[in-house]
């Protein structure tokens, strides 16, 4: 068996022309749209990504405003480049890009953020909207990592319904959140969230239908973990030797049924959902 891959690229790509023809609808509409970022630092994956994200706008006509602060800004540099955005008319949603600096407080800075343009979806009241989601619409923007792994896979038409789900991570951006969703009534799968603490944990993901590895620690989830014909998204991604590697072992693609690649899998469908958030909410 060899998987079928799960091309984040080509996905992300059909996504943003799908958003292009809403933003023309929109702005046709008198609706004006504006994507912010906030970094802060020198970090170089922070600066590619946002660069990646600024891109994206470009691509379908959303606007972007840019607010880079040096290394050495304080907290206050910081509480005021976000009460900016806040304020800011030409401001639909905006991302504070993390990491910030060493001993900045990262989640008392995502608790500023105006919910509603909380473009991350990783503001505390948009998570607790997600906690309390009873089925119909989402009320509150959705986290960008998990979204995209929702949608990838059912643009692939994996089977959601009642499926496990083995999450490896159990961090805010990817593991914790994405159990929320995807535990979800309308996407109704069953999830475990697992982490370093988790005993039998190979026996807990060769139970699993669909597997998310989102640790970053290079080549951990192993070809004897996966059950024949799983999905195996591989999130997670270390530098090793120069050289940037996923947390799934490439031989799992001869035991899975459907793999995403990395890079190439999740990152492109984490910023198409990040633009998405952006457009629902100058719809809304």
């Amino acid at each position: 068996m060899t998987a079928q891959i799960l091309d984040g690229l080509a996905t992300a790509k059909a996504i943003k022309q799908e958003l292009a023809a809403k933003v023309t609808e929109l702005k046709a509409a008198g609706k004006s749209l504006g994507l912010g970022t906030l970094l802060v630092g020198d970090d170089p994956g922070s600066h590619s990504y946002v660069a990646g994200k600024h891109r994206d706008c470009a691509q379908i006509g959303i606007e972007s405003i840019r607010i880079d602060l040096p290394a050495s800004a304080s907290e206050q540099d910081v509480r005021s480049a976000i009460r900016d955005l806040n304020d800011s008319p030409e401001v639909t949603g905006y991302i504070v890009q993390l990491p910030l600096p060493a001993g900045m407080d990262s989640n008392a800075m995502l608790e500023l953020i105006d919910p509603s343009k909380d473009a991350d979806g990783l503001h505390p009241t948009n998570l607790g909207k997600l906690v309390m989601h009873q089925g119909g619409p989402f009320l509150a923007p959705l986290p960008c990592t998990p979204n995209g792994i929702i949608e990838l896979l059912r643009r692939y038409q994996v089977p959601l319904r009642g499926a496990k789900m083995a999450i490896i991570g159990r961090g805010l951006t990817v593991g914790r959140p994405l159990g929320l969703l995807a535990s979800a009534k309308g996407i109704d799968m069953t999830p475990t969230l697992l982490h370093s603490a988790s005993a039998n944990l190979e026996d807990e993901v060769r139970q699993a239908d669909v597997v998310i590895a989102a640790l970053g620690k290079a080549h951990f989830v192993q070809p004897d973990w996966i059950k024949p014909g799983a999905a195996v998204l591989d999130v997670g991604i270390s530098r090793v030797d120069g050289e940037l590697l996923g947390d799934v072992d490439p031989a799992v693609s001869e035991v899975a049924g459907y793999i995403s690649p990395n890079p190439g899998g999740v990152g492109p469908m984490t910023r198409a959902m990040l633009v998405s958030n952006v457009v629902t909410m100058a719809a809304d």
